[in-house]
């Protein structure tokens, strides 16, 4: 982003936790943050100044521009939504028109809709490079417990994995016992958690990791990769050891507490640069 003096940003928040650390991580970064929450996603604890259905996207471009607002960042769940279901409106119709021709994958249409974003004289921002204390900044094992020489065996796997479905915009994250044992897909990260969980109910023994990557070439400035105490718990539940995500590009959702519940659980946690 280019050094400006205006820190005035429209904050699109979705679900889940990530949009109330955002918010206080850019307002303790001198941001004057305006929330635009989408209905039925965004939690209505967050008090967003404007909400908005997910096709509503002219109502929020007016709010926006009648403030001043330049900057944009999204961040919450949202899933992969129909967009049958959207309802749009003008504004909406007309941009999704320009952007289903990327319809290859979510990814791709993620980046039509920036630069469509960007025509109308927006600039779409990463939150992680807004404030980097939201990610894992240094390199590392970030916890007590540490990965054995099979771990980073798993680790090297699982990223070879990770980075070959990221770069066919299938998912981001893998499971790798020796083999690998999932991959996400279109369910997303805490479903195919879920089923590891229930394929390995009766696993004795902690073997295995869970990566999260950022997939090759993905724009971070949408569908940014995030990992919580949720994540901790499944991963422990499904007697992994542990989890790999990268570093500054990842969400860690209230990092303070997911590094004390995986040592809690007893599961490491390693950031990498690659």
């Amino acid at each position: 982003m280019k050094k400006n003096t205006d820190k005035k940003i429209a904050l699109v928040a979705g679900a889940l936790d990530l949009p109330f650390f955002t918010r206080d991580a850019l307002k303790r970064a001198g941001w004057d943050v305006f929330i635009i929450g989408l209905k039925n996603f965004v939690n209505p604890d967050l008090k967003p100044d404007l909400v908005v259905r997910l096709g509503n996207a002219g109502r929020a471009i007016r709010a926006a521009r009648r403030r001043g607002i330049r900057y944009v960042t999204f961040v919450g769940a949202l899933g992969h939504p129909n967009l049958a279901d959207i309802r749009p409106d003008w504004t909406t119709f007309w941009t999704l028109l320009k952007i289903m021709k990327n319809q290859r994958g979510y990814d791709s249409m993620a980046v039509a809709l920036n630069k469509e974003l960007e025509k109308m004289g927006f600039e779409i921002v990463a939150a992680q490079d807004l404030a980097p204390e939201l990610t894992f900044e240094v390199a590392g094992v970030q916890t007590r417990a540490k990965p054995s020489t099979t771990d980073k065996k798993n680790i090297e796997r699982a990223i070879e994995v990770s980075h070959t479905i990221g770069a066919a915009d299938i998912g981001a994250s893998v499971v790798v016992d020796k083999q690998v044992i999932a991959v996400e897909a279109a369910e997303g990260t805490a479903r195919m958690l879920n089923r590891v969980v229930e394929m390995r109910a009766n696993h004795k023994r902690k073997s295995g990791v869970f990566a999260k990557m950022t997939k090759p070439g993905q724009d971070l400035r949408i569908d940014i990769p995030a990992i919580g105490v949720d994540t901790v718990n499944a991963v422990a539940d499904a007697n992994l050891r542990g989890i790999v995500v990268n570093t500054k590009t990842c969400f860690v959702v209230n990092k303070p507490a997911v590094i004390a519940q995986a040592n809690k659980r007893g599961i490491f946690i390693v950031a990498m640069d690659e």
